[in-house]
C-alpha cells in the first residue's frame, strides 16, 4: 500500500517516536510509506505575552523530532509554512492517515484519490486544542486507530463508534534492555518532566517528597525536553534531552518509576522501564492500565492520589532483595511481550479495515 501519515509539527514527543517506529515497520513490511508535516505553528500574540512576563524571553520552538524521521529512515516532508496540508501536499496513495485532532479535518476534506481516510489516535487531545474541535475531530467518519484500551472505550462510549483496531504501542529493545540486576545502593526513584499539567509532575513530586519523608534518604532521576523552571527537590540528578542511548541508563538507574499524570493515550516510559528491569508505580492513566498487574511488575493507583503513590514507592523501595528482583523480573517480562513488529502487523491490518469501509456500504463496516 501506498501510506500517507499527515502531522502538525514533528516535535520531540513520545507521539512522533511512536509514527516513526511504525512508518519504520510498515515499510519493512514491503509499503511505500511517507510522512508530510507542517512547520510549528508561529506563537501568536497571547503565547509571546505570557512567555515574556512569566520566563523573561521569546517563546521557544519545542525541539523538532526529525530525527526520529532520519534515525528510522522514513521520508518526511515539512511543507514551507505553517497551514492545513492540502490536496496539492499529498501524493494519490491507498491510505492517508491524521495523527492528531487538528490534522483529521484535513484528511476529511482531501479527495478519494489521496487513499482510504484513517485517525491515528494517541490521546484525547483536548488539552492541546477546544473540547469542541476535538470532539468534532473524533466524529469525523475516519477509521480509528487507538493505541489503548481506554481510547477504545473512549470512541465506543462517548462517541458511539465501536469499529476501531486497537494498535498497542511497544518498546524498542534495541534501545531499552537491561541485563537482571539488584536495587541500588541509595532508594532511587525515576520519572519523566513534563511542565504540562496532564502530565502530572506535580502530583509526582508532591508523592516523591512524601516517600523521601517516610525513608530519610532517597535519589530521584529525571529527564525531560524542557529544562525545570524550579528546583525538582534534593537529591535530584536532572538530564536535559539525553540522547536516547542515555535514557536506557537512566531506566536502569531505578529501583521504581513514578507516573503521576493525569491523563496519557498511552505514555511509553513505564513500559520503556519495565524492559530495563524497573518496576513502576502509576496513575490509572492510558497504557499503565494495560500493562500493569497490581502487586506483580508494580502498582495502579487513582488520579491526583499522591498520597498512595507514595505508599505503592515506599513498598516497593521497601521489599526484600528477592521480592525486588522478582517484581523487576516481571516487569521485563511484560515489556518482552511487546514489539514494533506485533504493533506494525496490526497496523496494517488496521489499514486494510480502512480501505474495505472506504468501499463498504453504509452499515456494512467491519473492524481489524
Amino acid at each position: 500500500m501506498k501510506i500517507t501519515f499527515l502531522m502538525a509539527y514533528a516535535s520531540m514527543s513520545g507521539g512522533t517516536r511512536v509514527i516513526a517506529a511504525q512508518a519504520r515497520q510498515l515499510i519493512a513490511l514491503g509499503h511505500e510509506v511517507r510522512v508530510v508535516s507542517t512547520p510549528p505553528r508561529p506563537p501568536g500574540l497571547r503565547r509571546t505575552l505570557s512567555a515574556l512576563v512569566h520566563r523573561g524571553h521569546w517563546p521557544r520552538t519545542p525541539p523538532s523530532g526529525e530525527f526520529f524521521f532520519a534515525q528510522a529512515a522514513v521520508p518526511h516532508r515539512v511543507i514551507s509554512r505553517y497551514r492545513a496540508i492540502g490536496e496539492q501536499d499529498v501524493s494519490d496513495g491507498d491510505v492517508v492517515i491524521a495523527t492528531w485532532w487538528e490534522t483529521a479535518p484535513w484528511v476529511w476534506r482531501l479527495s478519494p484519490a489521496k487513499g482510504a481516510k484513517a485517525f491515528f489516535i494517541q490521546h484525547y487531545e483536548i488539552w492541546g486544542g477546544d473540547e469542541k474541535a476535538v470532539d468534532a475531530a473524533w466524529r469525523l467518519p475516519l477509521h480509528k486507530i487507538v493505541i489503548s484500551r481506554w481510547l477504545a472505550d473512549l470512541a465506543r462510549d462517548k462517541f458511539a463508534d465501536p469499529n476501531v483496531s486497537l494498535v498497542p504501542n511497544s518498546v524498542d529493545r534495541s534501545l531499552f534492555d537491561a541485563p537482571p540486576r539488584s536495587r541500588q545502593p541509595r532508594p532511587t526513584v525515576g520519572m519523566l518532566y513534563n511542565p504540562a499539567r496532564f502530565k502530572g509532575c506535580d502530583v509526582a513530586l508532591k508523592a516523591v517528597a512524601a516517600a523521601r519523608r517516610e525513608l530519610g534518604d532517597l535519589q530521584l532521576v529525571s529527564f525531560g525536553v524542557e529544562a525545570p523552571q524550579e528546583p525538582l527537590g534534593p537529591g535530584c540528578a536532572f538530564t536535559l534531552n539525553p540522547p536516547q542511548e542515555k535514557i536506557r541508563e537512566l531506566y536502569a538507574q531505578c529501583d521504581v518509576w513514578l507516573c503521576g499524570s493525569r491523563s496519557e493515550g498511552f505514555h511509553l516510559p513505564p513500559l520503556e522501564a519495565m524492559a530495563c528491569r524497573c518496576p513502576v508505580v502509576s496513575t490509572k492513566v492510558g497504557g499503565p492500565l494495560d500493562i500493569i498487574e497490581q502487586g506483580r511488575n508494580g502498582f495502579l493507583v487513582d488520579v491526583e492520589d499522591h498520597g498512595e503513590l507514595a505508599r505503592r514507592l515506599v513498598h516497593v523501595l521497601r521489599l526484600s532483595d528477592d521480592q525486588w528482583r522478582q517484581m523487576s523480573d516481571a516487569a521485563y517480562a511484560t515489556a518482552c511481550r511487546y514489539s514494533w513488529q506485533d504493533a506494525a502487523a496490526l497496523m496494517q491490518r488496521a489499514l486494510e479495515a480502512a480501505v474495505a469501509n472506504s468501499a463498504a456500504p453504509p452499515g456494512r463496516l467491519g473492524v481489524a
